[in-house]
């Protein structure tokens, strides 16, 4: 491979993802119960092991139903800090 067959991949946070940092950010302020980040663009990145759309792991998906407010609150977190990462690369 020499690399032109290689299609590169848009740098920075797609809209829907800016959309939910914001969101993201409104519920780490809010004292009320954690919704679901999902957005029903439910697939799997291979770049960044996430779902492409609320950018959560098989695991933080899977489990979503059975956390308390705490736990939901602590996915949001991660999702906030993926996305401010991916944000700066």
């Amino acid at each position: 491979m020499c690399g032109s067959e290689l299609t590169p991949k848009p740098q920075g946070l797609q809209p829907s993802d800016l959309r939910l940092q914001a969101q993201a950010a409104r519920v780490l302020q809010s004292t009320d119960a954690p919704p679901s980040p999902c957005i029903s663009i439910c697939r799997m990145s291979e770049d960044t092991t996430y779902c492409e759309g609320c950018w959560r792991s098989l695991d933080e998906i899977a489990g979503w139903a059975q956390r308390n407010a705490d736990e939901k609150r602590e996915v949001w977190q991660s999702i906030a800090a993926r996305l401010a990462f991916y944000a700066a690369a």
